[in-house]
């Protein structure tokens, strides 16, 4: 009778290892935002889950207190049956027994199944592990307080080592690992991407440069000016006076035809101030999340980008901004060459204003946009010199080949991804090459 009843013992520890075990992959596992989704809805378990789960530290340390306990229980008993059953040699036969049935039914297949239903496996079995997590607490908080106590007087201060990733970080490394595994898809990730980078980008790096600029001169007579109005595909337009750097207004395409209406068609009758509105200069630090907002607040869609000097550098359009978050928008107007054409060998020639964002973008690489904004000024930057046409540099894993040069600015360059990576010493031979300008 003994001898069943330990037996029967060593199957219940062995039943609750297995729910202990699968009980901290799965709560670990589980997907908070569901959780959250579910809870909202009024679902119970999955606000129990989420208060689990809040107090990570309390469930681990209980899931494990109470996995080793039913484990050295279920070897125990284990090793007194077989003792009786074997002789000497019970222990030997309990090891080996204990492991094979340990790893197997308590470790592999209940975390196996926890971690491929980690949701649904959590709701159901929250309100046990609440229990025990409820049950265990004091003695979870007197060993951790024990074992702090210990690294302490080792000199090992937990709360220096801890580092704890912002929320953006999460949401991106998750979004990222989703577009990876197949589950969302590469434009859908890039806007998300974007819209968490706000806070990072400078007004300056998605602005329209004062030389492709579109402005009047406020001078010009009406009809000229009109005319001016009628072909450009901007319906938003600086005014300059003297010099196009002296901004004196912006004139808005709707005013200045119903200030024509309005005169009868007589155009000489028109005062091209009293419709011009204000001019609103913003400096190039700004971040595109603070410009946004100001947008809104101020119900604009226009603003000049000024530097610490007050010297206008551009302007920035809430266009400009959404297309930053989700791709470049088109309308019947605007010109559909956006300066990147791709090739049939895998390069892409491109224009020397494009951004280093917008070709990243585009082809899905990885160039780096810190040093400079625009591919020209990436190549600038790496050559330390204005390079002249048909130079070739390398760098970044990217072969950069000079096209096209107007004055001291590029004007077009082919870029082709490195295919055949090279050896240490060849990689600085070609760097060298790169510095030294290598004629094609």
């Amino acid at each position: 009778m003994s001898l069943t009843v330990d037996a029967l013992i060593v199957l219940a520890s062995l039943i609750a290892s297995a729910f202990f075990s699968g009980a901290e992959t799965a709560l670990t596992a589980a997907s908070r935002a569901r959780m959250h989704a579910l809870e909202m809805d009024g679902n119970p378990s999955a606000s129990l889950v989420n208060r689990l789960i809040l107090a990570r530290g309390r469930l681990i340390g209980a899931m494990l207190l109470g996995g080793q306990v039913v484990n050295i229980a279920a070897s125990s008993f284990a090793t007194s049956v077989l003792l009786v059953i074997a002789g000497d040699r019970g222990a030997v036969y309990a090891t080996a027994m204990m492991t094979i049935l340990v790893v197997i039914f308590a470790e592999v297949l209940p975390k196996t199944i926890a971690i491929a239903y980690p949701d649904r496996v959590s709701l159901l079995i929250a309100p046990v592990v609440s229990f025990f997590v409820t049950i265990f607490w004091p003695v979870v908080a007197a060993i951790e307080t024990f074992v702090r106590s210990l690294l302490w007087l080792c000199g090992v201060r937990i709360s220096e080592h801890r580092t704890i990733a912002s929320g953006h970080e999460e949401l991106r490394g998750a979004v990222d690992l989703l577009h990876r595994e197949g589950g969302v898809a590469r434009s859908e990730r890039d806007m998300f991407g974007a819209l968490l980078e706000l806070d990072e980008i400078d007004v300056s790096e998605v602005m329209i440069h004062r030389t492709n600029m579109g402005a009047i001169n406020a001078d010009l007579p009406p009809g000229d000016l009109i005319r001016e109005v009628l072909a450009s595909p901007y319906t938003r337009l600086p005014l300059w006076r003297g010099q196009p750097d002296n901004i004196i207004g912006v004139l808005h395409a709707k005013d200045l035809f119903r200030a024509l209406a309005a005169a009868g068609g007589d155009s000489s009758r028109i005062d091209i101030e009293d419709i011009a509105l204000d001019a609103w200069f913003i400096p190039d630090t700004t971040t595109l999340r603070d410009q946004l907002q100001a947008f809104l607040r101020r119900k604009t869609h226009f603003a000049m980008v000024v530097d610490e000097y007050g010297v206008v550098m551009g302007l920035v359009t809430l266009e400009d901004i959404i297309e930053e978050i989700v791709g470049d928008i088109k309308d019947e107007h605007d010109v559909a060459a956006q300066g990147m054409r791709p090739q049939a060998d895998g390069s892409v020639i491109v224009d020397g204003s494009v951004t280093i964002r917008d070709l990243n973008r585009a082809m899905d690489w990885a160039l780096p946009d810190e040093e400079a904004t625009t591919i020209a000024g990436l190549v600038i930057h790496e050559a330390r010199a204005i390079p002249e046409s048909r130079q070739v540099f390398v760098f970044h894993g990217f072969r950069f080949e000079v096209l096209r040069k107007n004055r001291n600015r590029i004007a077009a360059l082919r870029v082709s991804a490195v295919t055949a990576p090279k050896a240490k010493g060849q990689e600085k031979n070609q760097e060298s090459e790169g510095d030294a300008a290598v004629r094609d």
